[in-house]
């Protein structure tokens, strides 16, 4: 097996983005919790998301998402990104929280509803313009309830045609990324359930359409790790929302629930030339604290994802190609589980103390004084949450 030293200078090429509202307020269904010192603007969610960078080093950009993080001046708050040693990411769209969305947006039998739908796509590119970013980010909350609620053929064919308005728009250099989400908050069926209907979308768009995989969006027993071996086969794999979930989409820290899942996720990323300079798979978390602290759980879902990676990069590829080949099940397996079983965290601490990061940024976030300095300072105004 492959010695850390080996590997260590591909970790300099892992980058995960944050997301804007894993900052601010969330909770249930029944109830959103507050916490003292949550950002109350867009400025302030940069921030906080800054810290976790400067402690990790691994994640130097934030997604915003709106309409939750307009702000008047979008060049103000790129140039206050940078000077916290940021930039800003992905623009995620928003047509699930308004009235007119009630019964779906770019799926919409209504063409007033599906023309409000795609200006506001159009508006989050003309961010993505002022802002510097890549991608544009669609989930739709779009589905029926109930059968015979409307016709589904006709829902794909209004999608289509609304997301090809769209994806007209985007320039050169730019992506749409197509979510898919399998329930919630339809529940007989989403306009984009699975992995085969957001990449029959983005194919039938051209080749600046890709799929974003949101690891909590999949039934139960689904092997994610095949659904990302086929999307970088098929050069479809855009991006991932990295969460965790016991039940449905928790949107819990990453590698909460099976870390072992997010190792077989990460190898066939590597396997499959999704990871850093390798492609052009951009590496998310999509998260809601509802419980914890806001900036040590970012700070925690990185280094589960950098831990991952590491264990991933070692796996000994010549050797598992020889066991494969020879049809020995066991000796590939066990090649398998003797990278996943190896402890990288001494070697991890090492390799951010030799680049001048704290070798355990949760103990050095903690005694950082960050945290208290924002709580005093972070009274009135409204604080950011869900809608906000």
């Amino acid at each position: 097996m492959p010695q850390f030293d080996t590997i260590a200078g591909r970790l300099d090429e892992q980058a995960i983005e944050l997301p804007s509202w894993a900052f601010g307020n969330s909770g249930t269904r029944f109830r959103v919790f507050g916490q003292p010192g949550v950002p109350r603007d867009p400025f302030e969610k940069v921030s906080d998301a800054a810290q976790v960078h400067r402690h990790t080093g691994l994640s130097p950009s934030v997604a915003l998402h709106i309409p939750w993080d307009k702000v008047d001046d979008y060049g103000k708050l790129r140039a206050h990104a940078e000077s916290e040693g940021v930039s800003l990411g992905t623009i995620n769209s928003n047509t699930f929280q308004d009235d007119d969305y009630k019964l779906g947006s770019l799926a919409h039998r209504d063409a007033r509803v599906r023309r409000k739908a795609i200006d506001h796509h159009l508006e989050c590119i003309d961010i993505m313009d002022e802002t510097g970013s890549r991608d544009l980010k669609i989930w739709l909350a779009d589905g029926t309830n109930y059968p015979g609620q409307d016709d589904m053929r006709g829902r794909q064919d209004r999608m289509h045609e609304a997301l090809q308005e769209i994806y007209g728009r985007i320039g050169e250099h730019q992506r749409l990324v197509l979510e898919y989400k399998i329930f919630e908050p339809a529940f007989y069926h989403m306009d984009v359930p699975d992995w085969g209907t957001s990449y029959a979308q983005c194919a039938s768009l051209g080749e600046r359409a890709v799929v974003c995989l949101d690891t909590g969006h999949h039934a139960p027993s689904t092997n994610i790790e095949f659904i990302v071996m086929q999307l970088l086969r098929l050069g479809r794999l855009g991006s991932f929302d990295f969460n965790s979930r016991f039940y449905a989409d928790d949107d819990l820290i990453v590698g909460a629930a099976d870390p072992f899942q997010l190792f077989r996720i990460l190898v066939e990323v590597i396997r499959g030339g999704g990871y850093g300079n390798d492609g052009d798979t951009a590496f998310m978390l999509d998260q809601c604290h509802n419980i914890e602290d806001k900036i040590p759980g970012q700070i925690r879902s990185v280094l589960n994802v950098q831990e991952m990676t590491a264990r991933a990069l070692l796996v000994d590829r010549d050797a598992l190609d020889k066991a494969q080949a020879a049809g020995d099940v066991l000796a590939a397996n066990g090649i398998l589980m003797d990278a996943f079983y190896t402890d990288v965290r001494p070697a991890l601490a090492e390799w951010r103390a030799a680049k001048g990061l704290p070798a355990d940024p949760m103990a050095a976030f903690a005694s950082s004084g960050y945290k208290d300095r924002i709580v005093a300072e972070r009274t009135g105004g409204a604080q950011a949450g869900w809608g906000a």
